[in-house]
C-alpha cells in the first residue's frame, strides 16, 4: 500500500475516478414549476436524519435546472429501479423531453414522482449549503411511498449497474 501524500494538487480526473469507486443509488428530483415539468437525476442522494426526517443530494452550482426546480413549494424524489437507466439518462438530457413517456404523479403542492420508482418522497427544501463547486441540498420529508422491493439503479465507476442479489 502506498502512503498518502498530503498538501498535493489533486488532479480533478483522478479525484473523480477515486470518488467513483464508491457506488451510489440514483434518484430523480422533480417538480411542476409554472405548469412545466422540471427535473434532474442525482447520484449523491443519502438519508440524513429521522427526526426531523431529512435526506440530501448534491447539485453542481452551474446547474441550469436547480434554480427553476427550487422555486416549487414541494419537490419529489424518486429512488430509481435498476431497470430505469434509460430514464436516468433521459432526466440528464434535453430539458423539454425529460419526462417524455415517463409515467409520473404530481402532488397538489407540485412534487413530481415517477410511478415506476422504488420509493417516492414528497419534500420541501430544509436548507442549502454551499460546498465548493456544488450545493448540498437538505430536504425535509412530508410523505413517503414504497411500493417496490426490486433492486435500485446504482452508479459506480461512471456507469450504471445493479446490485447482485
Amino acid at each position: 500500500m502506498t502512503e498518502l501524500v498530503t498538501n498535493q494538487d489533486l488532479d480533478p480526473a483522478a479525484l473523480r475516478e477515486a470518488f467513483g469507486i464508491f457506488p451510489s443509488g440514483v434518484v430523480a428530483v422533480a417538480a411542476e414549476v409554472d405548469g412545466e415539468l422540471v427535473g434532474l437525476a442525482a447520484s449523491s442522494f443519502t438519508s440524513v436524519s429521522l427526526d426531523p426526517p431529512l435526506v440530501s443530494f448534491s447539485i453542481a452550482r452551474t446547474s441550469k435546472t436547480w434554480p427553476d426546480l427550487r422555486r416549487s413549494p414541494h419537490v419529489g424524489v424518486t429512488v430509481l429501479a435498476a431497470t430505469q437507466h434509460s430514464v436516468c439518462r433521459q432526466l440528464a438530457g434535453e430539458p423539454a423531453h425529460r419526462f417524455d413517456g415517463v409515467p409520473i404523479r404530481v402532488s397538489e403542492d407540485g412534487a413530481v414522482t415517477l410511478d415506476e420508482g422504488l420509493a417516492r418522497f414528497d419534500c420541501t427544501i430544509y436548507s442549502e449549503v454551499e460546498a465548493g463547486d456544488h450545493m448540498v441540498v437538505l430536504l425535509e420529508l412530508h410523505a413517503v411511498d414504497q411500493s417496490d422491493t426490486s433492486s435500485p439503479l446504482v452508479f459506480h465507476r461512471s456507469a450504471f449497474s445493479q446490485l447482485a442479489v
